[in-house]
Parts: C-alpha cells; structure tokens; sequence
C-alpha cells in the first residue's frame, strides 16, 4: 500500500526499524512510532533519535533506564560526563546561539553565545555535592546528597539553549536523568542542543538518553510530563501560568517564574559608570533575560543628569512625542495607571531600532537601548516588558525609591538592585526588596556571574524559594548512622 506523500508500508517498517536501532539498546526504542500523511521520511528520520523521541511515555521510560545506569557509575565516572558536556558545548555554542536567535526571532547573537558560554563554564557540577559528617559518643553521622531519579524539565523560548545547558549540567552532577519540555517556539535550536548533549555524553562514557525530550512539544505533553509517574521532581523555567500549573501537579517543584527588576539611583552614585552599566544590563540581549534591569528610579536631583549620561553612553533618548508613539507600538492595551500594560508580542527582544521604525522613528545609528523619563505610575514602570525599551522616573529622596522600588517589582522576589556609595542605603534596600538577586554598582548580569563572582543559573527559583539552582537544588538528602565503635578519642 502506497501512502499519501510516497511512502509504502514497507518504507514505515524501515524507517521505525532504524530509528529502534538509533535508540541505543533502551526499552523505550520499541515504542510505537507513526509517520503522519503528507510528511516525508527524511523531516520523520529527523524528528526522532538521539535522546528526542515521540512521547513523553517513550522518553520517561528511556530516561529512567539511563539513570539506574548513572546510578551504577561512580562519581568519577559522573565528572567526566560533565566534563565532555561542558567541551561540546563551548565548541557549539556560537551555533546554538545563531540557531536559537534565527528560529525565535529574540535578542542578538553576540549575547546569546556569551549566556551559552556563561553556563558551560559557570554552573555549579559534582564540587558542591559536599557530605556532611557529625561524629560523638554515640558514632557517625553521614549525610550525603542523592539524586531523585528522573527530573521534568520545561524550559522557556527566551533562553531556550542556555537553559537546556544550565539545567543539563546541573541535574546531572546531582546523579539525575531529565525529560525536556522545550517552548514549542524554540523547538528546532532545543533538538538540535539535545542531540549535541547525548553525543557529548556517550563520548564522556555516560548512559545514552541521560537528556531526552519530547519531539513535538505542546501544552498538553507539559501537562502529561508534569502527571508523569515516572517524574520525581519537576524543574520549571517560564511564566506564571506554567509555574501555577507545576506547583500544583502535587510533586515537588522548583519554579523560576517572572521579574519586574528595577534598578535604583540615589545622588551618592557615579552617574557615569550607573549610565554605562544600565545600559549595558537593560539591553542584554535585547531585555528577554529575566534579571535585566526593567525600569530605573533615580532621586530628583540627578535624574536629569542620568539621562544626559545614558544619552552620551549611546541610548536613545525618547522626546515626550516619541515616547507616546513608541507606546503605540509596543503596547496592544494600556490598563491605567500602575497597571501592567500588554505587550506586542511580535516587538518582544526585537532590537532598539526595530521598535522604533515601528514607531515611525527614523534613527541613522543602531542604539541598543531606547530610554524614555516617565512617571511614577507609568505602565513601562510596572510591566516586564522584556523589550530594550527602559523607562527612568524620579522620586525625592532613596527612602521613597527603594518603596517604589519594591512596588514594582510586584513581589517576585526575583532580582534588583542599586547604584550609590551609601553603604546603609544599599544595605537598607537589599533587606527590603528581599530578592533572590541584588546587585550592588553593577549591570544585573554581574548577578549571574557574567562580570561578577561566583556560579550561574538560568532557572532562578523565586517562587519556589531555591533562588540560584545547581546540582544541590536536584539532590535530596540521606543520612546514614554508625552508632558506636567509631571514634578513637
């Protein structure tokens, strides 16, 4: 029998025949494979294998063989799987970068690769999976961390790669398998970024499908894999919606939800390098990142000056006129004041000039930010817009900003911070706004690592209350008691 598009019975045999051998000795290669009419072979070949497969029951039943596999290996043998992780992905990740800006249309390629690069070399691994020992008259007491098993994953179309990457070494180190719900928007550049995993992870002598996903990702197969009782904890990164839906799937969840991240400036600061790193921080990726700098509150006397310097610093500066034009554009409903506005979503990570040829701005340069002085209650003020567009407002005095401060960022609890040498202001502020994030004199991507110290994370865990995730964050603690006989003093 010839199908519809050119393909016999016999060519389906074939091709579920190959893909079963593709699928690396797992049970879950036996799973039942369809070929839809109208669809060639080559794009079916394509869409299954290494890792990705067609149900979120193939990929769970997969996923779980591959960790009692990794459950077997020693942590040396663990540290070498992360360790060809991390090489693979500094050799891709320009072209992850130039796949996932070209598929979803956000943010720029050069900010791209420095997140893909960030996350390779600054996620946490096997190093922080430190026991605890507490020894006395009455012996030992180990406690160690542990892996839960297979872990669902739903990642986000804004940082679609670097999440994966993030995500990947840090479920791992912790001993973890994982089961991708990637943004359907993000599809293609999340296959393509899980098959360069599952070879660099069988190069590193692991398991294949330690990473698998879901070929055709939808609402319906998050919903699926969150239920999943194969699933033993879920890890999510995305919006309210997607967080309220795994927080109450009745299993464990660590959820990274929205920000509103302001930024504060008090007349103590360095206006000039305030100016520079805003910039730097609110256009990153043309604003799509969630610790971004969203809006700035600086105190009346030198709010003027602030923007003459964002200004020399290569802003745009926004006229009154040109401002209501750009709000024309990138907003699709206003709600009032202090009311988040809705946003265009086709101007989302789009760049400066874009926006502002949307608007009927003519602009000769290339500006990475458009900065624009608003009011208290302006809806740019309140809504996470996540567009290089930064609206600066004033209030009298660092005591009335850090309120407002705190007021719009609509307590997420997710990042914040300040420009001032006023050591009582910044402490006064980071007790009061109570993020996961605060930074001090510098853009907010310090906050990830990039420019400032320590690990990263792309899944920042506020609701949830973990803040910056890592291996830890997927361990669960077990203990082990030696009662007696142990002690030699």
């Amino acid at each position: 029998m010839i199908r519809q598009g050119g393909i016999s019975d016999q060519q389906v045999d074939t091709i579920a025949r190959r893909l079963a051998e593709r699928l690396s000795g797992s049970s879950a290669a036996q799973a039942k494979f369809t070929v839809k009419q109208n669809e060639p072979a080559s794009a079916f070949r394509e869409a299954l294998g290494e890792g990705v497969f067609a149900t979120v029951d193939a990929a769970v039943e997969a996923a779980g063989i591959a960790f009692r596999e990794l459950d077997g290996m020693s942590l040396a043998g663990r540290q070498k799987i992360i360790a060809a992780i991390r090489e693979s992905m500094l050799e891709h990740s320009e072209e992850l970068a130039r796949h996932a800006q070209r598929e979803t249309g956000l943010g720029r390629v050069e900010h791209k690769i420095i997140k893909n690069r960030l996350v390779t070399q600054k996620t946490a691994g096997t190093e922080v999976l430190t026991p605890q020992a507490v020894t006395g008259d009455n012996g030992l007491t180990l406690t160690e961390y542990a892996p839960y098993g297979v872990i669902g994953a739903i990642t986000p179309t804004t940082n679609p790669t670097s999440t994966i990457i993030c995500n990947t070494i840090a479920m791992l180190s912790a001993g973890n398998s994982i089961v991708f719900n990637v943004h359907p928007s993000a599809r293609e550049c999340s296959m393509a970024n899980i098959r360069l995993l599952h070879r660099a992870i069988i190069r590193g002598g692991g398991p294949a499908n330690l990473v698998t996903a879901v070929a055709e990702p939808t609402i319906k197969s998050a919903q699926t894999l969150m239920g999943h009782k194969g699933i033993r904890l879920l890890a999510v990164t995305g919006g309210s919606g997607v967080v309220e839906q795994a927080m109450k799937s009745g299993k464990r969840a660590i959820c990274a939800g929205p920000g509103n991240p302001p930024v504060v400036v008090d007349a103590t600061a360095d206006i000039e390098h305030a100016a520079r790193s805003i910039i730097a921080g609110a256009s990153f990726d043309n604003n799509i990142v969630c610790v971004d700098e969203k809006e700035v509150i600086a105190v009346e006397s030198i709010v003027e000056e602030l923007l003459q310097q964002m200004g020399r610093q290569g802003a745009y500066v926004l006229t009154a006129g040109e401002l209501h034009r750009v709000e024309q554009a990138i907003f699709s409903e206003q709600r009032g004041p202090r009311q988040r506005a809705v946003v265009e979503k086709d101007l989302i990570g789009k760049n400066a000039k874009e926006i502002l040829l949307r608007a009927g701005i003519s602009c000769a340069g290339d500006p990475p930010l458009l900065v624009a002085r608003v009011p208290n209650d302006h809806p740019l003020i309140w809504t996470e817009q996540m567009m290089p567009v930064l609206p600066v407002t004033s209030v009298p005095d660092v005591n009335q900003g850090i309120e407002l401060a705190k007021e719009a960022e609509h307590g997420f609890g997710h990042s914040a911070g300040m420009y001032s040498r006023d050591i009582d202001a910044l402490s006064r502020m980071a007790r009061t706004i109570n993020t996961s994030i605060f930074t001090k004199n510098g853009p907010f991507f310090a906050g990830l690592g990039e420019g400032g110290e320590g690990y990263t994370s792309f899944t920042i865990a506020s609701p949830t209350g973990e803040g910056l995730t890592g291996p830890i964050s997927f361990s669960r603690l077990r203990r082990c008691v030696m009662v007696d006989h142990f002690r030699i003093v």
